[in-house]
């Protein structure tokens, strides 16, 4: 399918798969589709470069395995260049704004506006760190208040000034590399705050546990941020900038407008193990999943749905809808969340809180269907991986699926 009219000033495109997010999955998922045949592949990116968050990251550790002399930047390049070396379109400057039907989306960019109807729709947009409004810190708006992503594109990318003294809210990977790039900007970092019990800290910076941000202080340029603790103390920090980290959540607009059904843990696109949502031929990857996770396990995720998109162009049914998995505190939520056949992959599980030596355990109506203990510790920023066996012996008439700790 390729084609394009303009009708009432709009440009109708026709295409066979449409990937909206240029993000490791989205890329990975073109590079193996134009790769295979599939047609037609276009790639969107609203942002001006392909890539996603690796753009912006410039420590090393990316790639499958890891490869420490590989930067974010790097990786985004290669990651480009393999799809459109396949034979995939990727445009970037292009957004998604909305659906003109059950495959088609309304697209604006500078050349203008454009009606794209395919065969299937592959939504990875992502995930995006909540900003300090949605966490509701009161206080002005006073400016130094970044989230990670900010900061990385202001040192990064544009080269700015970020501030003498910084806060960082957070303790996971994330804000350690945050940590990071404020140091090589030239910035002290005078704490990390955290409200968990416990979590990692870097050399010369105190890290605060247990501990919220109450409020942002300062007028046109941030003073200090009041800290309180959980057994009732609070103080001041003083500094001119914060960042706040983690918190991520899928980048879910797109999918909602499309009234595709949403995961109440994961708050993305509620998918089987082929990566099929609500929709019939709309597939979702990567971190508009689950939020944020490697970007080696977004891109996976991509190059598997390889597969069920190829077969669905070639035909095969879309499934009932299946029943829900679901878990219980303190896990927070686990992908795919739907059963309607035989995973061939392992399913990610995350906790909200530190675990020691969990036992999980999924049942369903009152059956146990898999029961295992993972030894060693648990952290909130990392997902368990549970082997997807267990997934033939659920009922698909069944009630919902749980999974829980044992």
């Amino acid at each position: 399918m390729n084609r394009t009219d303009v009708l009432d000033g709009v440009l109708d495109v026709l295409v066979d798969v449409l990937v909206v997010g240029a993000g490791p999955a989205g890329l990975a998922l073109a590079a193996r589709l134009a790769g295979a045949g599939a047609g037609r592949v276009e790639v969107l990116e609203r942002e001006q470069d392909a890539g996603g968050v690796p753009r912006h990251c410039h420590h090393g550790g990316f790639g499958w395995p890891a490869r420490p002399w590989l930067r974010g930047p790097a990786y985004a390049r290669r990651s480009a260049e393999a799809a459109i070396g396949a034979g995939a379109t990727v445009r970037t400057g292009v957004t998604a704004t909305g659906w003109a039907g059950p495959l088609s989306l309304e697209t604006t960019s500078p050349a203008g506006l454009e009606r794209i109807t395919a065969r299937a729709v592959v939504l990875a947009t992502g995930a995006r760190e909540r900003p300090r409004s949605a966490r509701l810190v009161p206080g002005s708006r006073p400016a130094g208040v970044l989230t990670t992503g900010e900061l990385q594109q202001a040192v990064h990318l544009y080269g700015q000034p970020v501030g003498r003294r910084a806060v960082v809210v957070g303790s996971e990977p994330v804000a350690r590399h945050a940590v990071r790039t404020l140091r090589r900007a030239g910035t002290d970092v005078v704490a990390m705050v955290t409200r968990r019990s416990r979590g990692a800290a870097l050399p010369g910076v105190p890290l605060l546990t247990a501990t919220t941000v109450g409020e942002l202080l300062g007028g046109g340029r941030l003073s200090g941020v009041a800290v309180h603790h959980e057994d009732g103390r609070s103080g001041v920090l003083a500094c001119d900038t914060v960042v706040f980290t983690g918190d991520w959540i899928p980048d879910h607009e797109l999918a909602r407008r499309g009234g595709i059904s949403l995961d109440p843990g994961t708050r993305g696109p509620s998918v089987d193990a082929s990566f099929r949502t609500s929709a019939p031929g709309v597939f979702a990857v990567g971190n508009a999943l689950h939020g944020v996770e490697r970007a080696a396990t977004a891109a996976a995720e991509g190059a598997a749905a390889a597969a069920p998109v190829l077969a669905h162009l070639s035909g095969a049914p879309w499934p009932e809808s299946g029943p829900p998995l679901v878990v219980r505190a303190p896990l927070v939520w686990v992908t795919p969340n739907r059963v309607t056949g035989v995973a061939g992959r392992p399913l990610l599980l995350r906790s909200g809180e530190p675990l020691t030596g969990p036992v999980v355990t999924v049942g369903q109506d009152g059956r146990l269907l898999w029961r295992r203990w993972f030894p060693g510790p648990v952290s909130p920023s990392r997902s368990l991986r549970l082997p997807p066996g267990w997934t033939n012996r659920v009922d698909r008439a069944g009630g919902a699926v749980v999974v829980g700790l044992g």
